[in-house]
């Protein structure tokens, strides 16, 4: 069990129906370089059609672990696109998941909170969906089902934890600058291992609730760790969070080393729970 919080100076998500929807229109290219093939996938929950997007390694002839990737709550743009080609270079089978459905995307910050509002009142609709895109990803032949993992920035990281905290049955979830509030813990629902990176300097998550959540965490013996990156802001792992942050005088930004440590800490944490 780990309950460390560590400060780091910086140097460096009733019931839902499995999609049955096939790779239609997929979208499929190859990086000759790094042997990265991706793909648009699609499957449903209720009448909510998503569009994933798969990335892995083609060189691997095994199955591979798997990690899920909840987006930002601007959607599943290309950021958590590129995040999924990073982990299938690194040899897990990456799935970014379309949490608000139809490919929905916002340009600003108005229709994103439109977007992700629905989720925050309705912790179980974001399960609904998130277990849609599990079933869709263990049916893919790549995919190691008995090692699955899921990341999340921000509004993802969020309801990441509160998809855990309802007892989804996962090795372990990582929260990337995400609300710490929520669902409440449960040891006899808790499965899965957490790991939080949060910026110290994140006005959106006060260290109030970094405690609170370790408290609750404590309360019921979860296996946890709570990492702070000094200096760093709400969304520091997104290179695009400066210009946003400037864009609509928000206070985020970009975090070179706390994004690099951050995923190397990421890293260490796969390794351990995919062991």
């Amino acid at each position: 069990m780990i309950k460390s919080i560590h400060l780091l100076v910086p140097v460096l998500f009733s019931s839902l129906f499995a999609c049955n929807s096939n790779r239609k229109n997929a979208t499929e290219k190859e990086n000759h370089e790094m042997n990265i093939t991706e793909e648009t996938v699609t499957y449903k929950t209720d009448s909510v059609s998503m569009n994933g997007f798969i990335a892995w390694d083609k060189s691997i002839n095994t199955k591979r672990p798997v990690v899920l990737i909840v987006h930002e709550w601007w959607g599943l743009n290309e950021y958590p696109k590129m995040r999924a080609r990073q982990l299938a270079s690194l040899g897990y089978f990456a799935m970014a998941v379309d949490l608000y459905g139809n490919g929905n995307t916002a340009n600003t910050p108005d229709e994103a909170n439109a977007l992700a509002g629905q989720f925050y009142s309705n912790p179980q609709l974001a399960k609904q969906r998130f277990d849609a895109a599990l079933e869709k990803v263990k049916s893919m032949p790549e995919a190691d089902t008995d090692r699955i993992a899921a990341i999340g920035y921000c509004f993802g990281g969020g309801m990441l934890l509160n998809i855990a905290r309802l007892g989804e049955d996962l090795r372990g979830v990582v929260s990337f600058h995400g609300m710490l509030n929520g669902v409440p813990a449960d040891k006899n629902l808790l499965k899965a291992s957490i790991l939080v990176c949060h910026g110290d300097s994140d006005k959106f998550v006060s260290q109030d609730e970094v405690m609170q959540f370790s408290h609750e965490m404590d309360s019921i013996g979860a296996d946890y760790k709570v990492i702070h990156y000094a200096n760093a802001t709400h969304a520091f792992t997104n290179p695009s969070a400066t210009e946003t942050g400037m864009k609509f005088s928000m206070p985020v930004a970009y975090h070179a080393e706390a994004d690099t440590a951050s995923f190397r800490d990421m890293q260490d944490f796969l390794k351990r729970i995919f062991e």
